[in-house]
């Protein structure tokens, strides 16, 4: 179970956001820092207890429409190894100490939580408080059970978001620009084998919900 700390980050989380998200082929936005609020997303637990797990809705204000970006993180109290391409930033937590913030799709540890949720063997859990499901979060999945043993992140980034070759040669496509849909809760695309969706809340108050993950055939 991962315990929350409410205590501070220097920098913050969108701090670090706000200049990493303009150097990803996904971003939306110019080529200046991204003016950020986080908007919401859920944690996953780590059964080791030692990675934290957040998947961060983060909105851009800095662009003449408001863009909702899907930030899987992984926060490590030590640097992961080969994974120096994938450092977003460091942070010192008032608690923890320093910490290291990844882009969680290279983090093995996130891999394996977020392919168990797509299974239904994980559970989303609420971003900001200790031990409480995140009933909202919806997920599918029509297949063999996956294979986790040894697995090795691999994933690509294009101007359409980030794809990761998963278990039985699949492929998980993570929505890094989410589009609300009016459908509660949001449907996975016809033909598609799993998917994870969610919600947050949009810059006028109403609730947005989204696809925030498909897995698709390879």
């Amino acid at each position: 179970m991962a315990v929350i700390h409410h205590t501070t980050l220097k920098p913050t989380k969108v701090e670090l956001l706000s200049t990493w998200l303009p150097t990803r082929p996904w971003y939306r936005g110019g080529p200046d820092a991204a003016v950020l609020t986080k908007s919401g997303g859920f944690r996953l637990d780590d059964p080791e207890g030692e990675v934290g797990i957040e998947i961060m809705v983060a909105t851009d204000t800095s662009t003449p429409e408001p863009t909702a970006y899907l930030v899987p993180l992984t926060y490590r109290g030590a640097p992961l190894e080969g994974a120096e391409h994938a450092l977003v930033g460091t942070m010192e937590h008032g608690v923890l100490g320093k910490r290291w913030a990844y882009d969680g799709f290279h983090d093995p540890v996130l891999v394996a939580e977020l392919l168990s949720l797509v299974e239904g063997e994980a559970q989303a859990m609420a971003q900001s408080i200790t031990d409480t499901p995140d009933r909202e979060v919806t997920r599918s999945y029509t297949g063999e059970p996956f294979s986790l043993k040894g697995l090795t992140p691999e994933p690509t980034d294009d101007e359409q978001g980030t794809h990761l070759p998963a278990p039985h040669g699949t492929v998980l496509h993570l929505h890094r620009v989410l589009e609300p849909v009016p459908e509660h809760p949001p449907l996975p695309p016809q033909g598609a084998l799993g998917h994870v969706a969610g919600g947050w809340p949009g810059p006028d108050g109403t609730r947005l919900r989204a696809v925030f993950m498909v897995l698709d055939a390879g």
